[in-house]
């Protein structure tokens, strides 16, 4: 299906069409793409606008979820259906999708209302991730289930891959947040204490909440960095603690 210009405009078609290259997606329908990424905030504030991308976020993650399901089926046969449900998480996480989102440039993509805007909306990893699944909704319904599953496994390969390899049991948030998932049902959460020194050479301080405690602040020359020092911390504390409580960390390792 063509777009015309006056649908979306010329510099955004443009925009997309330039973003679909990075994909290796082509769109049938540019429109799709356009409300895909397009955040609710900005639909209040110009009812012209082709609709929000809450419905194809909802698709996309169906289409993520087996996807992602289906190929870690084939590869961790000898996984028990709780171990591939919590790997399934890792793959799947926001954080994990809002870094993907973030490589891609989705971020300079996302049309977002002025509020939203002013309070940095579109890096928020909420915001980034249901886009992510948004646009997965959306090749969906412009090219079938195969072709938007190829596209799902493009982006997130690595992510398998270093399931595979073990090596995402090196990060500490991911250990921390499915501990508090399994055996708690909430999540860890980060806040910025301080931050210091100019762009080039910057410190930030974080601290990690978990069930009433705070950990922290670690420190780290990026954000990511201070998250994963926090959460190491966090972790370290728990299980010094022994008791039940490491005992449930030491079998997330394990995994």
């Amino acid at each position: 299906m063509s777009t015309r210009y006056d649908d979306i405009g010329r510099d955004r078609l443009e925009a997309l069409v330039a973003f679909q290259r990075l994909l290796r997606f082509k769109f049938k329908d540019n429109t799709l793409l356009d409300r895909a990424l397009t955040h609710r905030s900005y639909v209040n504030e110009d009812p012209r606008s082709l609709g929000n991308n809450e419905r194809l976020e909802f698709l996309g993650d169906a289409v993520l979820g087996v996807a992602t399901a289906a190929r870690l089926f084939v590869a961790l046969g000898d996984k028990s259906e709780g171990d591939l449900a919590r790997i399934k998480s890792f793959v799947v996480s926001e954080d994990t999708l809002s870094e993907i989102a973030a490589r891609l440039g989705m971020d300079a993509l996302l049309m977002v209302g002025k509020g939203e805007e002013r309070s940095g909306g579109r890096n928020k990893k909420a915001i980034l991730a249901d886009a992510l699944e948004a646009v997965f909704g959306a090749a969906y319904l412009d090219s079938g289930f195969d072709k938007a599953q190829g596209l799902v496994l493009s982006l997130i390969n690595p992510e398998i891959e270093k399931v595979l390899e073990d090596r995402h049991r090196k990060d500490y948030k991911t250990l921390l947040q499915e501990y508090a998932q399994k055996w708690h049902r909430c999540y860890p959460s980060y806040s910025l204490e301080r931050k210091a020194g100019p762009d080039h050479d910057r410190t930030y301080w974080i601290r990690c909440s978990l069930l009433g405690s705070d950990y922290g602040p670690a420190s780290g020359k990026t954000k990511k960095d201070a998250e994963q020092a926090a959460a190491a911390m966090a972790y370290e504390a728990i299980n010094a603690k022994g008791g039940q409580e490491a005992e449930r960390l030491a079998a997330m390792k394990r995994l």
